[in-house]
């Protein structure tokens, strides 16, 4: 109770001590309201759209020997541009295609340069060095840098619950990387492991700056706007790359449809997964959304064991676990966030950038308590 207010005491005449169903109660106040639990599903769901891109590209690499990651995300960024960036061209006002373009032009073509060469790196990457490497170091790499940007670009002020989580779900990565090696998935070992090594940094900071810059525009622009750049020059770019880097690995494959059906499924997935990140990054974080989609590399393995007979092991589970502990348990508090001295905004500690679905309910609780 408040201070100075006595203890209730019980039959006996001594004060009940908090029991184990108070601290459930607690946890599941704590850990599973309707928005946490939501971020989980909408988190998941991204990691199902990442799972299916990444075995509809292995079925056209192991089956049809078709290696053309950079036209599959060229379709990707065509039917971000046909819906988001005519979409844009129909706007009014700061809305218009034009408008933006003639107002950050130059931004907008680095963020979409970011998007389309962090894709390339990653897959370049796989050809050189090792599957877990790729995987290891793309989270445990990508996740720090995504940090730091939040915390230099956005303002995230991070409490230790959130160092903690992510810690655990780097920890879970460690576990999955582990059981790649017991399996015996780590014996692809490439071409050059070193230069395969560099490609994963790269491309993970990548990933990182593309997720920091989405993070910000769609809080404090619009969803439409980055879809739309994106769209755009992801077109341009991945295009004019297309025809110097890949036109005679497209021109070599022999269509069909199995084929197309496989690019077909790709776009789809890629296109959701582009739709419907910035909607869970709005409610949420970069980081958020990041920390959530380490499941994916999961989702993949689980259904290798059925496509391509990938050998089970229980430290699979144990990773899927640990990593949603430590999800769930970052997205139990929300970040601090403090303005920037020049802005505007008086200088002072704010809570909200950053799980935002999270910090509306706890002001709803606040204000409910505050009335009774």
């Amino acid at each position: 109770g408040e201070r100075g207010t006595p203890a209730r005491a019980g039959p006996t005449g001594r004060p009940h001590a908090p029991g184990s169903a108070s601290l459930l109660l607690w946890i599941k106040g704590k850990l599973f309201t309707w928005n946490i639990l939501k971020t989980i599903a909408l988190g998941q769901m991204l990691s199902l759209c990442i799972c299916g891109t990444a075995i509809t590209s292995q079925y056209l690499a192991e089956r049809y020997k078709v290696n053309t990651p950079m036209l599959q995300s060229f379709i990707n960024y065509c039917l971000l541009f046909l819906i988001y960036t005519v979409m844009l061209a129909f706007q009014s006002g700061s809305d218009n295609l034009l408008y933006i373009l003639k107002k950050k032009w130059w931004k907008c073509i680095l963020l979409g340069l970011a998007d389309v060469e962090a894709n390339y790196l990653i897959v370049r990457a796989y050809q050189n060095t090792t599957l877990t490497s790729v995987q290891s170091l793309l989270d445990c790499f990508g996740i720090p840098v995504l940090m730091a940007l939040s915390w230099f670009i956005l303002y995230a002020g991070y409490r230790v619950i959130h160092l903690i989580a992510v810690a655990g779900c780097l920890l879970g990565v460690g576990t999955m990387v582990g059981a790649d090696i017991l399996a015996g998935r780590e014996d692809n070992t490439g071409n050059n492991v070193l230069i395969g090594d560099i490609l994963v940094l790269l491309g993970a900071s990548l990933y990182a700056v593309s997720n920091v810059c989405e993070e910000y525009i769609v809080k404090k622009l619009s969803r439409k706007e980055v879809l739309g750049m994106v769209g755009l020059f992801g077109t341009i770019i991945s295009g004019i790359q297309l025809l110097i880097v890949e036109y005679k690995d497209i021109a070599s494959i022999h269509w069909d449809w199995k084929i197309a059906l496989l690019f077909v499924a790709f776009a789809f997935c890629m296109f959701c997964l582009y739709s419907f990140m910035p909607l869970v990054i709005k409610v949420t974080s970069a980081t958020s959304v990041n920390l959530g989609i380490l499941t994916a590399d999961l989702y993949s393995l689980f259904f290798g064991l059925f496509l391509f007979g990938y050998t089970f092991s229980g430290l699979y589970i144990l990773s899927f676990t640990v990593i949603m502990v430590g999800f769930i348990l970052y997205c139990s508090t929300p970040t601090r966030t403090a303005e920037p001295a020049e802005s505007s905004v008086p200088p002072v500690t704010s809570t909200g950038i950053d799980n935002l679905g999270l910090k509306l309910e706890e002001n709803l609780q606040e204000t409910h308590s505050a009335v009774l």
